[in-house]
């Protein structure tokens, strides 16, 4: 309560400049009974307020509050016999000035402050000695003061510097946040494209399979439903391994790792099982490579494949081939279906995500019909490195 009582007197700039104007006010009572400074009560009184009254908006005038101080202050200077308690007022007027946002203004009233200090000696001082002295004492009070304003207005310039550069910090770190949150969305959506359309496309052919053939081939109509709900229960692994990986407690547990380079022929299988006859073939030396590369591999052909078994037509077979070579993997996957022909109703993202996964390993994905009929996907995954510690290892068994 207190706190909230205090920010908002604080909020009250007229009120803030009373209390601070307040000792001046104090220290002039002393002479409101009687003469004082050789002057009488009433014209004490005059001067006092003139010059006093105005610093109460000091902070919201501060230029035309310095210019009525200084103007009462001259004509005090002109008409009375010597200063007052209140002349004070016109050195807070200048570290207000100072202190503003403009330097041309403070230096103005720097040269105003000085001028008066000069009228000040000549007027109520006698003796070159003396004048010179307090003149130098005057013109050092007022340069101090100016300078103290200086001082006051970079500190406070400096302090808006930081608070906007902190300000302009919270709203980059916001829009890398949202940025990176869009990324997580894509790559998950990506993830779970890779998972659903493929099983459900083995799940969708495997069903119109069985409805075709449980009349007349009940052996395959059962054949058929096996791989449904063997196909069933992988998707389900796959969405339980996603979702765990997404939760946010780091004791969730163990999962199932990410597929990779060893589970292509597992994968060759279960699309052979779906009825789309499928050739697999490996050359060159297998490498260890990581394993987002492998994870990337995996999917491209999974993608291409399922691409093939939904696309291709029913008498379509399709061909994988899998090359290490001396500083990349070529992964082809090859049909002689419908190609161009294919319908196509635009929708999809399985092209998309293929080219981005291949992308952030440097690589490179190309897919288009091929000469003669089919379609073919070809990917490149660059393994310099891997390649490289290869041969090392091979030159150090050599040895």
């Amino acid at each position: 309560m207190a706190g909230r009582i205090w920010n908002w007197c604080r909020g009250i700039t007229p009120l803030v400049d009373l209390f601070l104007a307040s000792p001046l006010f104090l220290l002039s009572l002393g002479y409101f009974t009687g003469p004082g400074f050789g002057l009488s009560v009433s014209a004490f009184v005059l001067i006092t307020a003139a010059l006093l009254l105005p610093l109460v908006f000091r902070r919201t005038y501060p230029r035309t509050v310095f210019a009525v101080v200084s103007l009462v202050s001259f004509v005090q200077v002109m008409l009375a016999p010597t200063p007052v308690v209140a002349n004070v007022a016109v050195l807070m007027g200048l570290y207000t000035v100072a202190a503003g946002p403009s330097f041309r203004w403070g230096l103005a009233a720097l040269g105003v402050g000085q001028l008066g200090a000069v009228l000040a000696v000549l007027r109520f001082v006698s003796g070159e000695t003396d004048r010179l002295s307090n003149l130098v004492a005057l013109s050092a009070i007022v340069a101090g003061t100016w300078l103290l304003g200086l001082h006051m207005r970079t500190r406070r310039a400096y302090l808006r510097s930081v608070e906007e550069r902190a300000a302009r910090l919270e709203r980059e770190r916001d829009t890398e946040v949202q940025i990176a949150m869009a990324a997580e969305r894509a790559r998950i959506a990506r993830e779970l494209h890779d998972v659903v359309a493929h099983n459900v496309s083995v799940i969708v052919v495997q069903a119109d399979g069985a409805s075709y053939a449980i009349e007349t081939d009940t052996a395959r109509a059962r054949a058929a439903l096996e791989a449904i709900s063997a196909t069933g229960r992988q998707a389900l692994a796959e969405m339980r391994r996603m979702l765990g990986v997404l939760r946010e407690s780091d004791d969730a547990g163990s999962y199932t790792p990410q597929p990779g380079v060893a589970q292509l022929t597992e994968l060759v299988e279960q699309i052979r099982a779906s009825g789309l006859p499928v050739e697999f073939a490996v050359e060159g030396v297998p490498l260890e490579i990581s394993q987002g590369r492998q994870l990337t591999i995996f999917r491209i052909v999974q993608e291409a494949l399922t691409n093939t078994l939904k696309h291709a037509g029913p008498r379509a077979t399709a061909r994988v081939l899998l090359h290490y070579g001396d500083d990349a993997i070529e992964v082809r996957v090859t049909d002689d279906g419908r190609g161009a022909a294919a319908l196509d109703d635009g929708s999809g993202h399985g092209l998309l995500g293929m080219r981005e996964r291949a992308v952030v390993y440097g690589g490179e994905v190309a897919a288009r019909p091929r000469v003669g009929g089919g379609f073919e996907v070809i990917a490149r995954i660059p393994v310099q490195e891997e390649a490289a510690r290869e041969r090392a290892r091979r030159e150090e068994v050599r040895r």
